[in-house]
Formats: C-alpha cells, structure tokens, sequence
C-alpha cells in the first residue's frame, strides 16, 4: 500500500475527530460540557470503542449545505465494552450543525440500534442536539420517527439508557422517553416539547428554559427524569454503574458478584426501627440500607414521588430491585406519581429478569378530590398490574401497615407474591383502627355519654384483634412472621430458592394495561 493511501486515511481520521473545530470545541468546554468524543471514552472501558460510520456525510444540497460536509454529520456511534460487556453508543455532537438530527445522522443511529438488537447488548445515547436539521425538512423527521420505532421495539428486549447532556427539544425528546432510564446533567440539559418563547407566545407563561425543563424540573416535579448529576462526568459514572445491576438482554439474568457481606447477618437495629406508635413516621431506607449487600443502593427516580422509593442493590451478590413505601413522605400512602414511579420500575425489573424486594408500609391510597379527578384509580390500577403480571421471583417483607386496596397492591400473596414476611409490629386489615371503629360503633359512640372513652376502648380491642400480622398469617397470606434482625437472611434464603423459579402468563399478544 502506498504512502499517498495510508496518509489520506490518517488525515480523514483526523478530520473526522476534529468535529466542528476547534473554536467550537473550546465553545463546549466553556459551558462546562465535555466533547462527544471524550464523553465516549469516559463512559466505555479503555480503548475498547470501536467507532462506526466515522466518514459518513449528509446529502443535503439545499441552503448552500452542500459546502458544509463534516465527516460523521454531527453523531459519533459505534460500540465497545462496559465492565467487560459489550455496550452500543451514540453520542450527539453538538459542534458540528449543533449536534442536529439529518437523514443520514439518524441512519448511523439506526444501525448501531439494529446491531444491538441482534448481539443483545444495551444501548447508550448521549443526547446534545438542537433538534431536527431545518435544511433537510421532512427526511429529518422521517430519521426521529425511524430512531422512535427501534426504540419501541428494542423496549424490553435490550437495556436502554438516555443520558441528556445538553438541549433535547421538540420532537427529539420522545426518543428518551421511551428508553429505560434518563439522566439529566444539572445546569447544561433541558428537555420540552415547545420552548420558553413558544409558551410565552401562545399562554403568555413567562418561563425559563431551567424553570420549564431543566434536570431538577424533571427529577423532582415531571418524573421525566429518573437521575439529576452534577456534571457529564457524573453522569457517564452512573450510566457504568446502572448497567451493572442488569444483564445485557431479556434472555440472561442479571450480572452476580462474588458475595463479600455475609449472607446470615443480623442486625439489631432492624428491631428498633419501627416505632412501637403506628403514626409516628420513620426512614424506609434505613431498612433498605441494613439488608443489601454492603449498604449499597442505588435509587432511581430519589425526587419524585418520594413516598414510595425504587432502586437496585444487591443481595448474595445478586441485583434486585427494591420498592418500598416510605412512611416519612405522606404516611407512605400511594398516590398517581408513586403508582406511576413504582409500576414503571416492577414492570423494567421483570422484562428483565431482576428480581423484586417489597418493603410494605402502606396506610392506603392518598385520598381527595384532586387524586380521584386525576384519576387514582386508573394509575394506581397501573401499579397492581405491573405487580401481579410480573413473573420473576417476587418477596414481600410487611414491616408495619398494610390496608385495604393497597394491601392487595403492594405484592400481596394474593397476586403471585412468592415469600410474604411480616413483621411483628404489621398491620394487616382492610383499615386502620380508628377509622374502623367508626364505622363499625357509629350509633354506640353517637349515644355513649364519653364517646371519646369507648372510642379510644375499641380501638385497643380493634387494634389487638385485627391490626397485627397474625390473622393473615392463620389464612397462609402471609408465610412467616420474622424477627426484624432477620430479614436479611430470610429474604435471601427466599431469592436462592427462587432462581430457578418459572411462572408465565397466558398466551396474548400483550395485555391492555389501564393507561
């Protein structure tokens, strides 16, 4: 081969990683984000990228485009491997076209989305565009309407995680909406589907991009966004560290460790933990964090809806997915947000293969005009189906209350729960004993000369009747009540059973969940 040959390949190669130049480069770093290319190389294990399409132009001949031919036309793709495993990624470069979406741009995409559907590897896109490419009209929207469909159908097939790391806007924000996980980076992404000028020009709202779609917009009001990091680094560590509590498809289990804390332990806290008063508030996550393999958990969706908590840790070395109400946030009650937050995570964790750890401390559903007009039957319905259409191995750990409709919901026995621990301290009724005893003495206590005296004489009896573990426990719905110090190892002896757990549903084309 000559020289000339081996020259022109290296000084394309060149061209092609100089993105939109230099002047844009340093443009980049000024606002405090990293280049597409260096994003690229944090996210991935060391020199294992393997970049396609590098040389790929767009064939745009319209508004003098043709004399701006950039290779790669904005969107850096290809694969490499994560924590040893294979990973597809797309990283959007904002410099060249200001990362905009063509014809061709969105091909590059397509392929690497097609590759992983075939190989069964997780796709990453690191998403920084200014939206459709204008000079190309409808061939860009054909390009997000191609990207839409794969998302669609890789969705519970393989892992998809959108890390938005600068501007995502119109129709560019419906791609990681449909993916699995999106990370926002506080300061410099925002997503909406029409813009601060476009609102103000047609409701007269007066809003700032931050206001109306910044990361903490998302996090914490629209759950649109499941995390919120400080910086793109931040957010590259975390997609690392999501992915190793999932497998790379929906045919193999997720990832196990070599366990390093002990399987048996107890821990005497756990039998503190719950107030002997049942209307005294406590930390959901301090259980949370006694059980799993080394106090490690990662929580997903942490600003939002924050009476009820999802995330993965590890048990035995294995992932799982954890969901638990949290009676520091609205008693623990269910709302549509944490109907929403918590069937979107159960149904994520059975596509694909995590098994389920319930934490049940549950007083109902938030009752009020606004949640039924909104309609908390038909989201919290979301919830209960997510629960009982899930066939991975599920364990349930009632820790206090555990009423009505919402006993049913949170992995009751009664919809294929397999292991339903108790606690001592748990409550198990259709409700709470004041409100039990007022419906049930209403003319004893309209006609008492101290209605206040015999109220509080009935719920004693009440609550030492029916507000415990152990009429349940008589009907077999629940299996075993546990001593607090042990619910570590209980679950876990659970979880080993159950690996080789098979459950299906009836054969259907999908099911027709209360959307």
């Amino acid at each position: 081969m000559t020289r000339d040959r081996l020259e022109e390949l290296r000084r394309r190669n060149r061209e092609a990683e100089a993105g939109g130049g230099p002047e844009r480069l340093a443009r980049q770093k000024a606002e405090g984000k990293l280049s597409a290319r260096e994003r690229v190389a944090l996210l991935l294990d060391p020199g294992s990228f393997e970049e396609l399409d590098r040389f790929v132009v767009h064939r745009s001949y319209d508004f003098g485009m043709e004399k701006q031919r950039i290779p790669g036309d904005g969107v850096v793709t290809g694969h490499g491997t994560i924590d040893a495993r294979p990973a597809f990624v797309f990283a959007q470069d904002f410099t060249v076209f200001g990362g905009s979406l063509s014809e061709t741009y969105a091909q590059k995409i397509c392929k690497i989305m097609d590759l992983a559907m075939k190989v069964g590897a997780p796709v990453v896109g690191l998403n920084d565009s200014g939206g459709a490419r204008i000079q190309e009209g409808v061939v860009s929207l054909a390009g997000y309407a191609d990207i839409f469909l794969r998302n669609t159908l890789a969705s519970g097939v393989v892992p998809q995680i959108s890390a938005i790391m600068g501007p995502c806007a119109g129709g560019a924000v419906y791609s990681p909406a449909i993916t699995d996980f999106n990370i926002m980076v506080q300061g410099t992404s925002y997503m909406f589907i029409t813009g601060p000028d476009v609102i103000k020009s047609v409701t007269h709202e007066e809003v700032t991009k931050e206001e109306l779609g910044g990361a903490l917009t998302h996090a914490a009001v629209s759950g649109v966004a499941h995390f919120a990091t400080a910086d793109d680094r931040a957010a590259l560590a975390l997609i690392r560290d999501l992915l190793s509590y999932l497998p790379s498809n929906n045919m193999e289990d997720p990832p196990r460790r070599d366990p390093v804390d002990d399987p048996d332990r107890e821990d005497e806290r756990l039998d503190a933990i719950v107030p002997a008063d049942p209307n005294k508030p406590y930390d959901i996550k301090e259980i949370i964090h006694a059980v799993l393999d080394e106090a490690v958990f990662l929580e997903v969706h942490e600003h939002y809806a924050r009476n009820l908590v999802v995330g993965f840790g590890r048990m035995d070395g294995g992932a799982v997915g954890v969901v638990a109400n949290q009676p520091a946030v609205l008693a623990g009650t269910l709302d549509i947000d944490a109907s929403l937050k918590g069937a979107r995570f159960v149904r994520f964790c059975d596509a694909f293969n995590v098994p389920l750890v319930i934490f049940e401390d549950v007083p109902g559903f938030l009752p009020g005009t606004d949640q039924e007009h909104r309609g908390i039957i038909k989201h919290g319905a979301k919830l209960l189906y997510a629960f009982a259409e899930a066939t991975v191995p599920k364990v349930t750990v009632i820790t206090r209350k555990s009423y009505g409709g919402a006993y049913c919901v949170m992995g009751s026995k009664h919809i294929r729960t397999d292991f339903n621990f108790a606690y001592p301290s748990a409550e198990i009724a259709v409700m709470g004993p004041e409100g039990a005893v007022n419906i049930l003495y209403r003319r004893e206590l309209s006609a008492a000369g101290d209605p206040d005296a015999l109220r509080r004489q009935k719920v004693e009896e009440f609550r030492d009747k029916f507000a415990n573990p152990y009429v349940a426990a008589e009907r077999g719905f629940v299996d075993e009540v546990i001593e607090p110090r042990l619910t570590r190892a209980k679950v876990i002896r659970a979880l080993r059973l159950l690996r080789t757990k098979k459950d299906t549903n009836p054969p259907k084309k999908h099911g027709n969940i209360p959307l």
